[in-house]
């Protein structure tokens, strides 16, 4: 069987199917039912949230953000994430401006935010990499003092937290993805989540074209979460735990094993509690990088470059240049790492990569 980058956790079939009969019982598919209301309060309350609105997808969720906050013109972003990031942008009629990273985090860089902020900026959309987050306090400060708004992308960040308080809790808004590659899920699905509970309605109705049982407040489109995608987030919720532990020991395994190498990996602050979303390798050139990749995918194995090419470098997106994140996003991977991957597979990945270096 090959082994990719992740694998997706798939609960108990007959614990899905439970909720499935539930479903098919009281005949509520859609449209907020039971099970999507039971779903956001649970993650109200497990990640100490103030607002939760569910929606179909990470991408929807920035899509929401942006036309709840109102923005126009530039909105300040990172070229080191996945299409999406940049994409909502784009597709809500925003002009994307990008500030290059931070070499030791992969996150933007405050410095680098606040110079290229202009009088067209309406806001910073940030990424927490990897699950890291990013500088909290330089850019909620850039915002505060320009008057702008800023959005974290944590598509990679659920259950993180920051001093014991959820990283989704800062900024405007934050968005999540629930896609089936990423730690939680809900096969597809995603939540958008802030503090102002005005700012949450206006999401809510967003979200569900624009009005609540037969009364319009405005234009809306149908980025709903069903009911059989909420039930498959509860089924998986009561194993997370399990799911991170297993994956936070094949993180330190890799740790130990690369050990020495002339490799760049996570260093995980004391003061974050990390999921163990991603565990990216940054190699000391495009041309080892490669020749690691080839090597794995020669034996089954199947890194992905996180994140390549760089977003400024799309070509339906008009970007300036960003030399750190063009550097890295080339000579970066991200190893295979999930709740099934074992010591052995680990070490087999890591003698392959020694191998490599040494030759």
């Amino acid at each position: 069987m090959p082994l990719n980058v992740t694998k997706t956790f798939l609960p108990p079939l007959e614990a899905y199917a439970d909720y499935v009969r539930r479903i098919w019982e009281n005949g509520w598919i859609t449209n907020g039912g039971p099970f999507s209301v039971e779903l956001e309060d649970t993650l109200r309350t497990r990640l100490g949230l103030s607002n939760v609105v569910l929606c179909a997808n990470g991408t929807m969720a920035l899509q929401l953000a942006i036309k709840a906050l109102n923005l126009k013109g530039e909105i300040i972003t990172t070229p080191f994430s996945y299409a999406a990031s940049v994409n909502a942008i784009v597709w809500e009629g925003c002009a994307p401006v990008f500030a290059d990273i931070d070499p030791g985090d992969f996150c933007i860089d405050p410095q680098r935010v606040e110079a290229v902020i202009t009088p067209r900026t309406s806001a910073i959309l940030a990424v927490h990499v990897y699950g890291l987050p990013c500088n909290l306090t330089a850019l909620d400060d850039i915002a505060r003092r320009h008057r702008i708004k800023i959005i974290y992308d944590a598509a990679h960040a659920f259950g993180v937290q920051v001093n014991n308080r959820s990283l989704l809790t800062y900024g405007d808004i934050t968005a999540c993805s629930f896609h089936a590659t990423k730690l939680f899920h809900t096969a597809e699905g995603g939540m958008v989540t802030c503090a102002d509970a005005g700012l949450a309605r206006q999401l809510l109705l967003l979200r569900q074209f624009g009005h609540i049982g037969e009364d319009y407040y405005g234009l809306g489109i149908n980025g709903k979460c069903s009911e059989l995608h909420a039930a498959l987030g509860l089924c998986i919720l009561p194993y997370l735990e399990e799911i991170c532990r297993k994956r936070k020991q094949a993180f330190g395994h890799y740790q130990q094993m690369l050990s020495g190498l002339p490799v760049n990996v996570l260093t995980i602050p004391e003061h974050i509690s990390y999921n163990y979303a991603y565990f990216p390798v940054l190699f000391s050139s495009e041309e080892e990088q490669q020749r690691v990749r080839q090597r794995l995918n020669e034996r089954d194995i199947f890194p992905r470059r996180y994140f390549y090419p760089p977003l400024n470098r799309l070509p339906h997106i008009n970007g300036s240049a960003c030399p750190v994140a063009e550097d890295i996003s080339s000579r970066i991977l991200a190893m295979p790492l999930s709740h099934e991957l074992s010591d052995a597979q680990v070490e087999e990945i890591c003698s392959i990569i020694r191998k490599e270096i040494a030759s």
